[in-house]
């Protein structure tokens, strides 16, 4: 159904560097890039395969945070990859994705980015809480999950990009 790989060393840096991630690993993104893990379950009987943070962070209540995963998956049709915070962050921090749910499609592999899984999340705590991650902490689950379609469907639009990129009306609403 699918299959996690690492975007190329490239479409990380160009992603990294346009997250507005304040730190000092400029000097240092070929190391950061190959510390990165794919996603992978804690056990046997796991549903999510855990996201791994490619570099620390901390966030105070109310931060919120846009990280490049340096992942892709390639999914076969009929699936997708439905993208959720870790429980434990979101009980403990409500730690919590910005889309609620993040919707990874299996035409999105093809896009000009890689398919580059980004993941927005903010530390939504009222008991003021800072989280803090060190690269290599789990901080998002995802889970392959099959879809159906009607019977009369018959679409044929081509993807180029993500959010937002397969409804050319959308526009933000203030």
């Amino acid at each position: 159904m699918g299959e996690f790989e690492k975007v190329s060393f490239e479409q990380f840096c160009c992603a990294y560097h346009s997250s507005d991630i304040k730190d000092e690993f400029d000097s240092d993104m070929q190391k950061m890039y190959d510390s990165i893990l794919l996603p992978s379950r804690s056990t046997a009987g796991s549903a999510g395969y855990d996201f791994k943070a490619p570099f620390g962070f901390t966030l105070n209540p109310g931060e919120t945070i846009k990280i490049p995963t340096g992942i892709r998956v390639k999914l076969s049709e009929g699936w997708w990859l439905g993208c959720l915070p870790r429980s434990g962050l979101g009980f403990r921090y409500r730690l919590q994705l910005d889309n609620t749910i993040g919707v990874i499609d299996s035409d999105y592999y093809y896009s000009d980015n890689q398919g580059h899984v980004f993941a927005k999340v903010t530390n939504d705590s009222n008991k003021g809480k800072s989280v803090s991650l060190e690269a290599g902490d789990g901080f998002m689950q995802a889970i392959f999950i099959p879809f159906g379609i009607t019977y009369s469907d018959n679409e044929n639009g081509v993807r180029n990009g993500g959010l937002g990129s397969t409804d050319a009306k959308l526009t933000e609403r203030a």
